[in-house]
């Protein structure tokens, strides 16, 4: 089979492995989507973990052996696949910080090396225990809309660790792929909007996903329009959706007393974020981050797509062939004004 290996810092090339060897637990799922994600952009660009790996993990494909101890699949059945599974039963998951558990750091899907996701190649090799997390996708959908079940779960689950209430006023910045499922989720929730980005396109694709306001940045304004919408008690909450510090400091000061700022894109580690801590203490101010999907959430999620209530066929712009697999990259790092997900589809070759 062919697959996109990454080979070093910004260095991937296509090549010929075989297709990945399968157990009696496992699944083989022959590849048809793959949705590019920030964090595996991070890693191909800094070089943060060691090759030969073949990344990608927001995939959705079609069953092509099933192992003999495996039950509840068939061969020929469209799926889309999950590929962190916590354990539910360490001391993380039972407070409910299912990243941070063993068993969920472990990749549950390969291509071959090291597994690292796999869904840029043709076949992967699903895991027995990240088996839970794969939901079969109805006739009606479509398997793009299968590989992004896995971003709109991150998004739940932060959302989910929001103190929100319905009319509550929030702050999602920047509408890309991200914060536009940001706006949508909370609209559905009952919060109002306010959503900001670089690019006016960006805004009113923000509108038609439920935002009740939209700012421009750079520009003034922004302060007047929270104590406008807010009626003076300023934002509930702020979801950076941007790696900005600049931007989160000046959503932290427009958070009312009591509010939350989360922390959403900041996922490169060393850097410094200066923060006056008496907000947090006297302000009572919550300063928190959320990383990675909830397999809990997975059902809801499967209904919230599948549903199109988040309808998330606008939201992909771009799809590459396997062999385009570092221009879907370059393009999604630094993405052009008409670009928003970028897909990756070795099932069309």
């Amino acid at each position: 089979m062919r697959a996109s290996v990454y080979r070093g810092p910004n260095d991937l090339r296509t090549e010929t492995l075989p297709v990945p060897r399968t157990g009696a637990g496992d699944l083989l799922v022959k590849v048809s989507t793959c949705g590019v994600c920030p964090t595996d952009i991070k890693k191909i660009q800094y070089g943060t973990v060691t090759p030969p790996r073949v990344f990608g993990h927001e995939t959705s494909g079609t069953v092509v052996r099933v192992g003999a101890r495996v039950r509840g699949f068939s061969v020929g059945d469209r799926v889309a696949l999950h590929h962190h599974i916590p354990c539910l039963d360490c001391h993380f998951c039972r407070h409910r910080a299912f990243a941070q558990c063993e068993t969920y750091k472990r990749t549950g899907i390969t291509a071959g090396f090291e597994p690292s996701g796999g869904g840029f190649s043709e076949y992967v090799r699903v895991m027995p225990f990240v088996l839970p997390g794969v939901v079969k996708i109805p006739s009606k959908n479509s398997f793009e809309e299968g590989a992004m079940l896995e971003p709109v779960n991150t998004v739940l689950k932060a959302v989910r660790r929001l103190n929100l209430l319905p009319g509550d006023v929030v702050l999602v910045a920047g509408q890309g792929p991200i914060g536009l499922m940001f706006t949508r989720l909370l609209q559905i929730q009952g919060v109002r909007v306010i959503a900001t980005d670089l690019l006016a396109s960006r805004l009113k694709l923000a509108r038609r996903f439920g935002a009740r306001w939209t700012h421009l940045v750079p520009g003034d304004g922004l302060s007047q329009l929270v104590s406008r919408a807010s009626r003076g008690l300023g934002l509930d909450a702020a979801i950076i959706a941007v790696p900005s510090d600049a931007v989160a400091l000046e959503a932290q000061a427009l958070l009312r007393g009591g509010g939350q700022l989360m922390l959403f894109a900041h996922t490169k580690r060393g850097d410094v974020f200066k923060l006056d801590p008496a907000s947090v203490c006297v302000d009572e101010k919550d300063f928190l981050g959320s990383y990675s999907a909830d397999f809990t959430l997975q059902k809801e999620v499967a209904r919230l797509v599948f549903s199109r209530r988040l309808d998330v066929r606008p939201l992909i712009t771009h799809r590459f062939a396997l062999d385009q697999t570092s221009t879907a990259v370059a393009l999604a790092a630094r993405p052009t004004e008409d670009a928003l997900k970028i897909l990756v589809t070795p099932g069309s070759c």
